[in-house]
C-alpha cells in the first residue's frame, strides 16, 4: 500500500481494459496512438485533477504516442504511479518518460511478440490446413498467454514506478537486435515450409518432358516460394501497396495461375 494513495486497484483495471482493447483507437499518421493513450487514461485524469489542470493533461495526453500495445503497460503504469505521486508538477517528467521510453519499447515489443505470433501462427495455421485441431488450440492458447502478460506489465510498473526503468533502455537495445536477427532467421526457415507454390507447366519436345520445377529445384530448393516472399515484401514499400491489397490480390493471382494450370 502507497502511502497517500489516491488510486485504487479499480482505477488501475479500468486503464488495463482500455489499453487492451482500445490502445489503437483512432489512429492516424499524425498522433498514431495518442488517442488511444488519452482515452486509457482518463478514469486516472478525472480522479487526480479538475477544471483548467484535467484540460491541460488531456491536451497534454493526446499528443504524438507510438508504441508495442504489448509493452506499452508498463509506460502507462510508470505515467500512473509519477502522476499520483507529483501531480499537475509531472507533467513534463511524464512527457519525458514517454518520450524516451516508447521508441524502445516500440522496437522490443514489436520484435518479440510479433516474432512469437508469427512462429506459432505459422505452426498452427500448417498443423490446421493439414486438419490438426491443435493447431487451433496453440493459436488460441498462445494469445491467451500474451493477453495474460499485458494485464500484468501495467500493476508491474505502477508497483515498481519509473525505478523500473532505470538503465534499461542499452539492454532494449540490445534485445530488439538479437530478436531481430532470430526473427529473420524464423522466417528464413519457415517460407519453404508455409509457402506452397510449384510450376506446374513442364516444357514437352517429341517424347522429352523437361519439368520447369525440377530445373528450379536444382540451381535452389524453395526458389519460387523465396522468390514470392522476397517480391511481396519489395512491394510492402511501394506506394499504393498496402497488406490489404496484397493479400487480395495473392487470392486472386492463384485462383487463375492454378486455374490456367500454371502453379499449383
Amino acid at each position: 500500500m502507497k502511502i497517500n494513495q489516491k488510486i485504487d486497484r479499480k482505477d488501475l483495471t479500468k486503464v488495463n481494459l482500455r489499453w487492451l482493447l482500445c490502445s489503437q483507437i483512432c489512429w492516424n499518421y499524425e498522433k498514431m496512438q495518442g488517442q488511444g493513450y488519452l482515452f486509457s487514461m482518463l478514469p486516472i485524469l478525472k480522479k487526480l485533477y479538475k477544471d483548467e489542470e484535467l484540460k491541460e493533461m488531456m491536451r497534454y495526453h493526446n499528443q504524438f504516442y507510438n508504441t508495442s500495445p504489448h509493452l506499452g503497460g508498463l509506460i502507462l503504469g510508470a505515467d500512473i504511479a509519477m502522476e499520483e505521486k507529483k501531480g499537475y508538477q509531472s507533467k513534463e517528467a511524464v512527457a519525458g518518460i514517454k518520450a524516451g521510453l516508447m521508441g524502445s519499447f516500440g522496437g522490443v515489443g514489436d520484435s518479440l511478440f510479433i516474432l512469437v505470433t508469427t512462429i506459432l501462427g505459422s505452426i498452427a495455421a500448417y498443423m490446421a490446413i493439414n486438419g490438426n485441431p491443435v493447431g487451433v488450440i496453440i493459436w488460441i492458447v498462445t494469445n491467451l498467454i500474451i493477453i495474460a502478460i499485458r494485464w500484468k506489465f501495467l500493476y508491474l510498473a505502477y508497483d515498481k514506478g519509473v525505478n523500473l526503468f532505470s538503465g534499461v533502455t542499452d539492454k532494449l537495445d540490445a534485445m530488439t537486435d538479437a530478436a531481430t536477427i532470430l526473427g529473420v532467421t524464423v522466417i528464413g526457415a519457415l517460407i519453404p515450409t508455409v509457402v506452397k507454390a510449384r510450376l506446374l507447366y513442364s516444357y514437352k519436345e517429341g517424347e522429352i518432358v523437361l519439368s520447369i520445377q525440377d530445373m528450379l529445384d536444382q540451381i535452389m530448393p524453395a526458389l519460387l516460394p523465396v522468390s514470392i516472399v522476397f517480391i511481396i515484401y519489395c512491394l510492402l514499400g511501394k506506394k499504393g501497396f498496402t497488406s490489404t491489397r496484397i493479400i487480395v490480390g495473392i487470392i486472386l493471382i492463384s485462383i487463375l495461375l492454378f486455374k490456367f494450370n500454371v502453379l499449383g
